[in-house]
Order: C-alpha cells, then sequence, then structure tokens
C-alpha cells in the first residue's frame, strides 16, 4: 500500500471514530510500533534505492507526523465531548452527607518532643539539632571515651562505610550513626563559647534487638548548661523543675550515684512511681509490676561535665563548668502514660495513635 492510500485511509477511518476506544485502536492500526502500516513500510526502507529511500523516508515521516496531529486533535475533541456528556447526565444532590475527611494528628512522639523542649525554653534552653551521621570523634573520644573504652561496647555502633563526601569528614574518626545526641553538643561548644544551655532532641541508632523495651531506632533529648559557676545543685534544680512539670506537679524524684564516662559526678534520676506511689504494689496486694516493685521508675542520666570533654573542645576546665543530661523520649511518653510495648510509637496503629489526638 502506498502511502497517499494509506492517508485516504486514515481520514476515513478517522471520521468514523466516535470513541477514545476506537481512536486507540486507530492509532495502532496505523502508527503501532509492531503492526501500524505506515511503521511496515518504514521497516522495508532498506529494500529500495538509495535516491528512493531518501524521497520515501521524507514523505513517511511527514505522514506519520501529520497522523500524529490528527489523532491528538481528534482526542482533545472526544475528551471535551465526554466531559460536557458527564456534566449533563450528572446529578448532585446536596442533601447527601459529605464525605468524611479523616483529621491527621501528631505522633506522640513528636509531641513529647516539642513539650519537653517547652519546658526547658521556659528556664532558659534553646534547642539545636544536628547530623545523625557523626564521626568517631564526635560520638565517643570527644566524650571521654577513647578508642577501645569498655562504654564504647554499651553503645552496640552502627559503623559507616561511606567513600563520598559526609558532613563529618574533617573530624577525626570514622562516620558512624549516632548512638545518643550527645554529640550535638561537642559541636555546638567547638563552634560557640559560654555561657549557654541548650537541649538537643532527635533520632539515635543501636544494633539492638527490637523487643517490648529496646528499638535499634529510638530518640533521646539531650541538655547541656555551661557557664563559670554552675553546681550540682543548679542541676538537680532543673531537673525536679522539669519532672514536675512533665508528670505532675506532685511528682517526687531521687538522685542516685550513676558512672557516665562524659560526666564526673554522675547520677542517675529516678521517680517515684505513679501508679503504686512508692508503695512498691497495688491496692489489691499485687507487686507493682511498672516499676518492679522496687517504687521508683528510672528516667534519665546526668552529671557535672567531665573536665576531659572540655579540653576536646577546646574549653578551660578550670574557667568554666557545666552539667548535662540525657533522657529516652520513648522511655519518658511511656512512663508518663504506662504505655508497655516500644514498638506500638512504630507500628501506626490508628487505634493507638488516635489516643493522643
Amino acid at each position: 500500500m502506498d502511502l497517499q492510500a494509506i492517508e485516504r485511509d486514515f481520514l476515513q477511518k478517522l471520521a468514523e471514530v466516535k470513541s477514545l476506544p476506537d481512536l486507540e485502536s486507530l492509532h495502532t492500526r496505523f502508527l503501532g510500533r509492531k503492526e501500524g502500516q505506515l511503521n511496515q513500510i518504514l521497516k522495508n526502507i532498506g529494500t529500495l534505492s538509495a535516491e528512493e529511500r531518501k524521497s520515501v523516508g521524507q514523505a513517511a515521516n511527514q505522514l506519520k507526523t501529520f497522523l500524529e496531529e490528527k489523532i491528538t486533535e481528534k482526542r482533545r475533541f472526544l475528551e471535551k465531548k465526554l466531559i460536557s456528556s458527564e456534566l449533563e447526565t450528572a446529578r448532585i444532590d446536596p442533601t447527601l452527607p459529605g464525605y468524611p475527611f479523616l483529621r491527621g494528628g501528631t505522633h506522640p512522639i513528636t509531641q513529647a518532643i516539642d513539650e519537653i523542649c517547652d519546658i526547658f525554653h521556659s528556664i532558659g534552653f534553646e534547642a539545636v539539632q544536628g547530623p545523625d551521621i557523626e564521626s568517631d570523634f564526635n560520638n565517643f573520644t570527644a566524650l571521654n571515651m577513647p578508642e577501645h573504652h569498655p562504654a564504647r561496647d554499651l553503645h552496640d555502633t552502627f559503623y559507616l562505610n561511606l567513600k563520598e563526601k559526609w558532613e563529618g569528614k574533617q573530624s577525626t574518626g570514622k562516620p558512624i550513626l549516632r548512638t545518643h545526641t550527645s554529640p550535638v553538643q561537642i559541636r555546638f561548644m567547638q563552634r560557640v563559647k559560654s555561657p549557654f544551655r541548650i537541649v538537643a532532641p532527635g533520632r539515635v541508632y543501636r544494633y539492638e534487638a527490637v523487643d517490648a523495651t529496646h528499638a535499634a531506632i529510638f530518640h533521646q533529648i539531650e541538655g547541656l548548661a555551661v557557664d563559670s559557676d554552675i553546681t550540682f545543685a543548679d542541676l538537680k534544680g532543673s531537673l525536679k523543675y522539669f519532672a514536675q512539670k512533665y508528670l505532675g506537679a506532685h511528682t517526687v524524684v531521687r538522685f542516685r550515684p550513676s558512672y557516665f564516662p562524659f560526666v564526673e559526678p554522675g547520677a542517675e534520676m529516678d521517680v517515684q512511681c505513679f501508679l503504686c506511689r512508692g508503695e512498691k504494689q497495688l491496692s489489691d496486694g499485687k507487686p507493682c509490676n511498672l516499676c518492679k516493685a522496687t517504687g521508683w521508675i528510672e528516667l534519665l542520666g546526668a552529671g557535672m561535665v567531665h573536665p576531659n570533654v572540655f579540653r576536646a573542645v577546646g574549653y578551660d576546665p578550670t574557667k568554666v563548668t557545666g552539667y548535662a543530661f540525657g533522657m529516652g523520649i520513648e522511655r519518658i511518653v511511656m512512663t508518663r502514660y504506662g504505655i508497655r510495648d516500644i514498638r506500638l510509637f512504630l507500628d501506626s496503629d490508628l487505634r493507638f495513635l488516635e489516643q493522643f489526638r
């Protein structure tokens, strides 16, 4: 079939097309890659002489452009006609109720971070952020945990094999996923001089088996206050204020000596169990399983900043003092609401999340 015959046949069939499916069939018949009449001619053009190939190829491409333009024009006409038809036949009943739209809500972890930051902001703390990928130096060495320090074993670190440039490459050590948000404090002190008060919320990573109380990805918030005359009494006062603001005005706290390599002295702060009120057993006489019959719930770790940490960032530990603290966000939310399984925060179960809207 010659090109003129194809054009005549196409225009005749195009005039008969009444629907979009028919138009697609027409497109396949004339322009389809495998069965299209025009493409069959183009596939056989190699059998022609050089002079014929040039003239036939040029004419075939011009016809192809013409057919495509006609199909596009017809498609627009049919689509417009279809929309007009639907508008004419559609009926709207204004008495019917509207479609329900579910409103989203803020995740309980985000709610907790915002509320905790607001509490500390009210006593002069500024919220700061840092990268999830950190250097071994910022995450461990600068925090008084040099290589082979036994405290590193408690962090179950994800080490990264990064060949491309990364933000912490100019620092000493290998790239890792941060195991706590304390490196944010190191970064802050490397570029800012005291006095200051900051909190650093964020996501952290540890290579742990996931169960009801452990997760490989969770959230922490660290705090740091540095000045020329800060004492342990300032630390106790700030954390007691926070606990009573977040958990209730009648919250009772206690501090126990503890060891953390980046503080000296170090302590852990407990709150009196809000379920048994420190009685170690419930009203029915059964042992309290929330506090494990101790009357107390561990909330966070804290202490006075170790002189070695100050030296690592260029501070003079004879001229400045400071305190630091850190808490797991999931832990404190679980404590506040009596949640027993940390995995609920990651399951996206609306039955759980809607309770916090």
